[in-house]
């Protein structure tokens, strides 16, 4: 798991001077205002809000004004028209958007509830299971307090983890899992500005890159009904084979004084998730890594065939694109520091081999048929050779596919 320092700390508190009346009141209402609302489940979701918008603050965030909005609009309009040739699947856009950094926090909230909670349980029970049982009922209802501790300690470090998050993807559907409202295809124009001049090209075809991207994303997730389950549960089910290591829990909390923010600060939480190493959890991690290699290496084949003959910077941002997935950035060393899972497709460049091949023999319908059934995909040892793959699956009816059923739906 990456060494990545994500500690908590009250939004906007420094520590205080005890000598100071005013700054300890200031203080101790914050502390009171943690510990008052904790919430309906294992995450104190309010005061990861807080504590990602108080980063964001301090970073900056900057306005989407009208000139980018239409430039996202007409980015993202430009991209549709130019997958239609390249892709049997419609387009997924019911809406075109331009997110500031917290509205993207806002929009994929749901998505990391979903994500998160179940693991953020566990800490939470573990946590509780500190207090020895002949003192749970001395402790009566200040035990709630324990509970309540645990989810704004997860509360904080997601916060923080998502203030660093918003300041760096580009759109919805960037990290490669359904994150936004299902229709709704959504660029980060501050970011993508900031991308594209760490690249040195213009900006303008950055923006239709990414835009093209997303078109892709939403094209994929909103005509394959049992793709967003599928990739979700994927990401649910290795995390469910996670635990947690209580001697962690307990030494990290030795450390924490509730009345010392220094103490909150230098809390962290990498090394208490450890992931199980069993052949089950073997297994989900695999089915995960292929999921998401194949997501995205079809989103960088349709892109690349799209833009090939119309945007003169491609090779160089679809080279650009599949290191930064490849590689991981931030967006995958957050999510592996918080619960042990690295969102990267390691198999990318075979996965877009894969494509290609069977792009060449079947053609584009039968390529994104294959998309109809989860038993028709390849699996990670077709990586290893996407020519017979492909040769074989040519000789598929599309009218079999009838015989596997309809395939998962999503919930």
């Amino acid at each position: 798991m990456p060494d990545i320092p994500f500690g908590f700390s009250l939004p906007g508190a420094q520590p205080p001077d005890p000598s100071d009346p005013q700054q300890m009141q200031q203080f101790m209402a914050q502390l009171q205002q943690m510990f008052a609302a904790p919430g309906s489940g294992p995450v104190n979701w309010d005061l990861a809000r807080q504590v990602a918008a108080s980063q964001l603050s301090a970073t900056g965030d900057p306005a989407v004004n009208i000139l980018e909005r239409h430039q996202v609009e007409e980015a993202l309009r430009l991209a549709d028209l130019w997958l239609d040739p390249v892709c049997a699947l419609p387009s997924g856009i019911q809406k075109s958007v331009a997110w500031n950094r917290n509205e993207w926090i806002y929009n994929t909230l749901d998505v990391w509830k979903k994500l998160c909670e179940p693991i953020a349980g566990r800490m939470v029970g573990a946590m509780g299971d500190l207090v020895p049982e002949e003192a749970r009922a001395q402790l009566g209802p200040m035990q709630s307090m324990v509970a309540t501790l645990g989810g704004a300690l997860f509360g904080g470090q997601l916060g923080q983890a998502f203030g660093q998050l918003a300041a760096e993807v580009l759109s919805a559907g960037d990290i490669g899992l359904p994150l936004g409202p299902a229709g709704t295809a959504a660029l980060v124009p501050s970011n993508i500005k900031a991308y594209g001049s760490g690249l040195e090209l213009p900006e303008d075809q950055v923006r239709l890159y990414v835009a093209l991207r997303e078109a892709a994303h939403q094209r994929l997730f909103g005509h394959v009904p049992w793709l967003r389950a599928h990739v979700l549960n994927a990401v649910e089910t290795y995390a469910n084979g996670i635990t947690v290591n209580r001697e962690a829990i307990e030494e990290a909390m030795s450390r924490v004084d509730p009345t010392d923010p220094e103490s909150m600060q230098a809390m962290a939480l990498e090394g208490i998730f450890t992931p199980e190493d069993t052949p089950q959890q073997k297994a989900g991690l695999a089915r995960l890594e292929t999921a998401l290699a194949l997501v995205e290496g079809w989103v960088g084949h349709v892109v690349d065939a799209a833009a090939a003959d119309r945007l003169p910077s491609v090779a160089a941002l679809g080279e650009a694109f599949r290191r930064r997935r490849a590689a991981g950035g931030p967006a995958e060393q957050t999510f592996a520091a918080l619960v042990g899972l690295e969102l990267r497709p390691r198999r990318l460049r075979e996965a877009g081999a894969l494509w290609t091949a069977v792009a060449e023999h079947r053609g584009t319908a039968g390529r994104d048929a294959l998309w109809d059934h989860p038993d028709l995909l390849p699996t990670d040892e077709d990586f290893a050779d996407p020519g017979a793959f492909a040769r074989n699956r040519s000789d598929w009816d599309i009218s079999e596919l009838d015989n596997l059923g309809e395939g998962p739906t999503e919930d």
